[in-house]
Formats: C-alpha cells, sequence, structure tokens
C-alpha cells in the first residue's frame, strides 16, 4: 500500500511540477508579470522597446538627457528642467512635457513655466502649449509654427555649449542659412504680455497678417496686415 501511494505522490508531484513551469513559462514570454508598488521614490525612469529602444524618459533635472538621436545623448544647449520626453521608433525625441518655477533670494518669482510640445520628425516643436513667467511679464497660449524640411545638426549642437558666444552666434546663423534650424510663426491663441487676449495668423514667412485682439481694457478689433507689416484694414465695433 505504502509503495503504491509513495508511486500516485510522484506522479501528482511530476504533474504539479510541470504545470508550474509551464505558467511560468508562458509568464515570462507574455511579459504579463505586474508588480504593484504603493509609492516609490525615483530620480529618473526610462521606458523602452523589448529591443532597448528608448520612448520615454521621466527625470528629475539633473537626470534629464540632452538631446537625444537615434539612441546617441548629445549635450542640450540650455535644457534645465524636470519631466517628461518622448521619443520615436528610431530613439529620437519628438516632444515633451515640463514645468518649472523659482525664486530669488529675495522671494520675488523670477521664473515659471509650463510647457507640452509636439516635434516635427528629426526637427523641433511645431506646436506648443506654453505658459511662462519672467519678472513678472507673463505669456500664456497655444503656438504652432513651421520648421526647416531638413533634420537638426544634432552632432554639432553637441559642442555648441563649449563654444564662445561670438562662435555661438555664427554657428546658429550658419544653420539657419543651412535650413537645418529656424522657427516659422504661423499662429498664436492666447495671452500676451501686454494683458491683451490675442488670435495672432502669419504667413509661410511669418509675417502676421490677421491680428484679432482683445486689449486688458476691453478695447476689441480685427486688424488686417501686409507683408510689410502695415494695417491695411481695421474692424472693430466702432468702425463703419
Amino acid at each position: 500500500m505504502s509503495g503504491k501511494l509513495n508511486r500516485i505522490m510522484v506522479g501528482y508531484s511530476a504533474i504539479v511540477t510541470t504545470i508550474l513551469a509551464g505558467a511560468f513559462a508562458t509568464q515570462a514570454i507574455s511579459g504579463t508579470k505586474v508588480d504593484s508598488l504603493g509609492e516609490i521614490d525615483v530620480e529618473r525612469i526610462n521606458v523602452r522597446e523589448t529591443d532597448g529602444t528608448l520612448r520615454l524618459v521621466i527625470s528629475n533635472t539633473d537626470k534629464m538627457p540632452g538631446i537625444i538621436h537615434k539612441g546617441t545623448n548629445y549635450p542640450h544647449p540650455n535644457r534645465r528642467t524636470a519631466g517628461m520626453l518622448f521619443f520615436n521608433e528610431e530613439g529620437t525625441e519628438n516632444g515633451g512635457l515640463t514645468f518649472g518655477g523659482r525664486r530669488d533670494a529675495n522671494g520675488k518669482v523670477v521664473g515659471s513655466s509650463g510647457h507640452l510640445s509636439f516635434d516635427q520628425f528629426e526637427q523641433d516643436q511645431v506646436v506648443a502649449l506654453t505658459h511662462g513667467e519672467n519678472d513678472g511679464q507673463r505669456r500664456s497660449g497655444l503656438s504652432i509654427s513651421d520648421r526647416p524640411e531638413n533634420a537638426m545638426p544634432f552632432a554639432e549642437m553637441g559642442a555648441f555649449t563649449k563654444l564662445a558666444p561670438a562662435e555661438q552666434k555664427a554657428m546658429v546663423d550658419k544653420w539657419v542659412a543651412e535650413k537645418r534650424l529656424g522657427n516659422t510663426p504661423r499662429a498664436f491663441i492666447g495671452r500676451s504680455v501686454d494683458r491683451s487676449s490675442a488670435v495672432m495668423l502669419s504667413d509661410a514667412e511669418g509675417k502676421p497678417r490677421i491680428l484679432m485682439q482683445v486689449k486688458a481694457d476691453g478695447e476689441a478689433a480685427i486688424q488686417f496686415l501686409d507683408a510689410a507689416g502695415k494695417v491695411t484694414k481695421t474692424v472693430s465695433p466702432t468702425s463703419e
């Protein structure tokens, strides 16, 4: 009897082992294992594809990456903020979400910002929702821009921060002339620094052609402008 029972137990153990091994193998292949955490403190989180391609970074200021192009990280000329950066299938930055704000030693607010942007492929942002404050001057709104068709000079921008101001200007002028860098404003809707609310529409060269504005005192008007910036017609509540 004991020998028969022993054989049954051995057989049962083998079945259970097979089932568990299969379950663990299936879980490993499907990637369905989920860890639940109540709270964590981190300085940076990287989200990657299974092949290692970086798709998202959530970071504090110190560990925020520079300019990443196809997986290579180049120094950023002026990025100093915390937030989230998004990357396309090639591992190149294509948008972000950042926030910041600080006071000086006297308690005065010297800078505050919130920024959500969407980048053109291998270029800078073409759609941005932004709030900015500097020394009491505030501007908030949605901006739409055109960017050059060519890719940004990613590798060369990595050396930009080490140059003297005059050399930096010369390099920027060169990139703009080569149509690898530049910003052509096309539309803005929001609040301007003079506390007016405005809608600005510009042509393909970035020249304002229609301005719809309500000033802080309530005065409202729609202005049409020529290529030189001269107002050719104004429509207002008092115009005929």
